[in-house]
């Protein structure tokens, strides 16, 4: 490797250099996040597994949760499916309701106001710069 940049020694060997973004932060954020859910799940197999059959059943089982159980709080802990399905915003509703009722109830408890339980109009791991916001929507307008 020292006497060949990596780059060159890569085409060498017939790879192909990944034209993904490099030093960007937000280059695949959802994949990164979605990888980090995955192997902090209890159930994360510790040991390889035995057939494909058993590692796609495993991945199918995840995915299940993680759409039908596992709550967001990007999306004030709701499940995606909620979030998909529409039903976000009643059970946000639902939710700011106990609270106030609670402060109501117990206005000693509370300091200050009760969380804000309105469903984001749009949901970023990393939002874009402003300039990139403002150029799309400006590709939107001409469209």
């Amino acid at each position: 490797m020292r006497g060949a940049t990596l780059e060159v020694r890569l085409e060498e060997l017939g790879v192909l250099r990944s034209f993904s973004r490099p030093r960007v932060s937000n280059d695949n954020p959802y994949s990164e996040s979605l990888f980090r859910t995955v192997k902090y799940r209890p159930n994360y197999p510790n040991r390889p597994f035995s057939s494909k059959e058993e590692a796609c059943q495993w991945v199918s089982s995840f995915v299940d949760w993680y759409n039908h159980q596992h709550r967001l709080s990007g999306i004030k802990f709701v499940t995606p499916h909620q979030r998909h399905c529409g039903e976000a915003i009643e059970i946000c509703r639902q939710r700011s309701r106990v609270y106030e009722l609670a402060r109501i109830a117990n206005p000693k408890r509370w300091s200050r106001s009760i969380r804000c339980w309105k469903q984001p109009d749009l949901v970023w791991i990393n939002p874009p710069a402003d300039d990139f916001v403002a150029q799309t929507a400006r590709l939107e307008l001409a469209s």
